[in-house]
């Protein structure tokens, strides 16, 4: 009997050893998986802010060096929002490693807030932070010490002048330059060179400067007896026809003695006998050695160009005084010249504008293209808008950031339907253009006179899109799709066409429309923008007022 019971003890001893180690092994296992998973670690330093300060929201990580961890990304602290995350630290635990990311976040709207759990991926396995309670308190004012004001009211802004003035200023300094080259090439009184002043000599006074250049010529050293007597002749032929209006440059050495005998009986010219005889005597010599390559001497060359200086001298003398007449009439074609050499200027001046004109049109139209150019130039409006200074607000409340190139201005409360006036305890719309404009945008912020635990978008954009009806928008088309602000809010976008007559034209145009709203338990918000269909600038404008639309999730 004892034999068999302290052999039962023996066998419940070893039993219990089998099963206390493999109960070991097993929670080592366990342990190992959990290290090898890795873990997830959060605090913050503090649970209390005042409107403006920031948290530090750390995530820790332990697990294995070869692990692969996503933190997370962008605005998934809401309803608080990301300021910055900083870069992660790594810390080394022999075979493992902490890996640390510090969130700063803030709120700027008094009241308590929840934030929401974060998720952390290792290796692709989800781990989820916990939630925490954060208390953001009004900052304090002493009404005591700080006089208080109201509220001023809205006031109209003068429009700002900066960029006109700036685009009239690069005007002005191309006009001023394509000014100053015309006067610089044309209108500038240059320096005469010494042909232009020997042109503006008197015919004697021009005839005795070139016989006296004739003189200190090489043409006799060298032996060029043509070119001698051709610059001789031509030199008195050329006095002969301006001063004594004799055609001399045309005329054989015959016809021209004839008409100076014709002149010396007529009494307009009193030359001698003799005189008349040896230019004869001369203009026959230069017909020789130009024609009949004779070779006068050296001697003989230099006294006929002596004689031609003195008929030149003695044709001068023998010329009567000119009348009174005879000079009013120089200075009147002298006026003329003058006239018609400024008409010339202006026309070369007028030619080089027009021309720089159209090749800067024609340039800009290749590299720029015949809209933008036409658009640039005459002004469109919804071109002027988007490169005009845009403005950032919020609007309502709750408020509505966004940036538009206008600013909104307070409209009145509009009617509503009954149904509306049934729901809606306070309206406040923010707007520019009008619907039938090529260009609208408007911001409505609306409280509910009773908390809903799902807002009706439905009932609203249908109100919004009778409003539309009302104001003449016709054959109305509609979609939707949801929509995520940058700060990860979404809403409910409600998007189409229709067709608008504006109130400058009597066409029907097809216009474009975008309904985007938001809301909660006790309120809504609302961003309406309509713009004509095709217009690639309204494009821009509505692309760029989206990207920066952000809305309070908070009433």
């Amino acid at each position: 009997m004892m034999g068999e019971k302290y052999t039962r003890n023996i066998f419940q001893k070893h039993l219990f050893q089998v099963f206390a180690t493999c109960l070991l092994l097993f929670g080592g296992f366990l342990t190992a998986h959990a290290q090898q998973k890795g873990t997830v670690k959060v605090s913050l330093d503090t649970l209390a802010i005042k409107i403006g300060e920031q948290i530090q929201y750390t995530i820790s990580v332990e697990t294995d060096s070869t692990s692969v961890v996503h933190f997370p990304e962008g605005q998934t602290f809401s309803p608080l929002e990301t300021v910055e995350a900083l870069l992660t630290d790594t810390l080394r635990k022999k075979d493992r490693v902490v890996l640390q990311r510090i969130y700063a976040l803030t709120q700027f709207d008094s009241g308590t807030y929840t934030i929401p759990p974060q998720r952390v991926a290792i290796n692709e396995q989800p781990f989820f932070t916990d939630s925490f309670r954060v208390k953001v308190a009004d900052v304090a004012v002493d009404t005591t010490k700080q006089k208080m004001f109201d509220i001023k009211p809205l006031i109209q802004v003068d429009k700002s002048l900066s960029k006109f003035w700036w685009i009239l200023l690069y005007v002005l300094l191309g006009l001023l330059v394509v000014a100053a080259a015309v006067y610089w090439f044309y209108f500038r009184e240059k320096p005469l060179t010494e042909e232009e002043k020997e042109a503006l000599l008197p015919p004697y006074d021009r005839a005795l400067l070139e016989l006296k250049r004739l003189e200190t010529s090489k043409y006799l050293i060298q032996d060029e007896f043509k070119q001698y007597y051709s610059e001789l002749t031509d030199i008195v032929r050329s006095y002969l026809e301006e001063d004594v209006q004799v055609s001399a440059l045309e005329s054989t050495t015959d016809e021209l003695i004839d008409k100076l005998e014709l002149l010396k009986d007529a009494g307009e010219l009193d030359l001698d006998v003799d005189t008349i005889q040896q230019f004869r005597k001369i203009l026959q010599t230069a017909d020789l050695v130009k024609f009949a390559r004779s070779k006068p001497s050296s001697s003989v060359a230099e006294q006929d160009r002596q004689m031609v200086q003195l008929i030149v001298e003695k044709t001068h003398d023998a010329l009567p005084e000119p009348t009174e007449e005879d000079l009013l009439e120089d200075m009147e074609y002298l006026e003329e010249l003058v006239q018609k050499q400024r008409r010339r200027q202006w026309y070369w001046a007028a030619g080089i504008f027009a021309g720089i004109l159209v090749l800067g049109t024609v340039f800009s139209i290749v590299f720029f293209g015949s809209k933008t150019v036409r658009d640039t130039v005459f002004g469109y409006p919804t071109k002027t808008l988007l490169e005009g200074e845009w403005v950032s607000s919020a609007y309502g409340y709750p408020p509505i950031e966004l940036q538009t190139p206008e600013v909104l201005i307070r409209q009145e409360e509009a009617s509503l339907s009954e149904e509306m006036e049934a729901l809606i305890k306070e309206l406040q719309t923010f707007s520019y253009g009008k619907t039938t404009e090529l260009f609208y945008v408007s911001s409505r912020s609306m409280t509910f006179k009773e908390a809903q635990e799902e807002v009706d978008f439905e009932k609203v954009i249908g109100s919004t899109l009778k409003e539309f009806e009302s104001q003449g928008v016709r054959n109305i088309i509609t979609k939707q799709e949801e929509f995520f602000t940058r700060s990860g809010v979404t809403g409910l976008k409600t998007f189409g066409s229709g067709k608008i007559t504006p109130e400058v034209s009597s066409e029907s145009l097809k216009s474009k429309y975008s309904i985007l709203s938001f809301g909660g338990k006790a309120f809504m918000q609302q961003v309406v923008i309509t713009w004509e269909d095709g217009d690639e600038y309204a494009e821009e404008i509505v692309k760029r007022i989206l990207n920066t639309l952000e809305v309070k999730t908070q009433a």
